[in-house]
């Protein structure tokens, strides 16, 4: 199925690791012009040099997206190179989750500077670009956990909910601009950070996603994979989702609770 994707010009923050480095790969496959941020710089490199040696045309600008100066030296390195954006994914985030009353304001601090306000920052620095192109889309990645939340899973639960509300309140004040928004909210799925947890236990990464598929309760049995969380996300930025807009969708094998 062709997203017609072709040479549309989409963002994406923490796009050289895990889930958002599978999410630019499948954009470019797609003929998607890609600008990937992060703040390693090296791993920013290697996706550069791979994915231009297929052909790809992606751009990789080292950030930080907790300095509002930084995201707009994001934007503008788009915008400079290609004239247009058509498209934000909101991916940049780490799981930061324990229980409350071990989480210092400095954590609840930290926690919502690079899950919400990172992404309302970006959001409102592309929409002037969005509305000159005609309208668009903007997907936030999110956990499950903004749907239901547990025991122990604060700080981030929080900041995801208000990533969800921010969707939902988006998507209608945007939609007669065109602009689509939606979330993914992500459960066990294969990425960077279960890799280094693998490194520092001594075991093998596929033990590890073995272990969590058989011991979560995932009624599919396994843990997702990266490529198919970056199915989805393209395919809600593509036109084939032309009228999926203020929509969380649960990208967990179906483990939540709610649906």
């Amino acid at each position: 199925m062709d997203l017609q994707l072709n040479g549309k010009v989409v963002l994406v923050t923490g796009g050289s690791d895990g889930l958002g480095a599978a999410l630019v790969r499948r954009l470019a496959a797609e003929g998607a012009r890609v600008a990937l941020c992060g703040r390693d710089s090296e791993r920013i490199e290697h996706m550069v040099k791979e994915l231009g040696a297929t052909g790809a045309d992606v751009l990789g600008v080292p950030a930080d997206v907790t300095r509002p100066e930084d995201l707009e030296r994001f934007v503008a390195a788009a915008d400079g190179r290609w004239g247009r954006i058509d498209a934000v994914v909101n991916n940049a985030g780490r799981s930061a989750a324990g229980f409350f009353e071990r989480q210092d304001d400095s954590v609840w601090e930290e926690d919502l500077q690079l899950k919400l306000h990172a992404a309302v920052r970006l959001t409102r620095l592309a929409l002037p670009h969005l509305r000159a192109a005609g309208g668009g889309g903007v997907v936030n990645t999110l956990a499950v956990s903004a749907k239901a939340a547990g025991a122990g899973s604060t700080p981030t639960s929080v900041s995801r909910a208000a990533g969800l509300a921010l969707t939902k309140a988006l998507s209608k004040e945007l939609g007669p601009d065109n602009i689509r928004v939606n979330a993914v909210l992500v459960g066990l799925v294969e990425s960077g950070q279960w890799t280094r947890q693998a490194e520092q236990r001594g075991i093998a990464v596929e033990e590890l996603y073995a272990t969590m598929g058989r011991d979560s309760g995932i009624p599919l049995g396994r843990v997702g994979r990266a490529e198919e969380f970056a199915d989805l996300v393209a395919f809600l930025l593509s036109a084939r989702a032309g009228y999926v807009t203020g929509t969380g969708i649960n990208f967990d094998g179906g483990l939540s609770p709610v649906v």
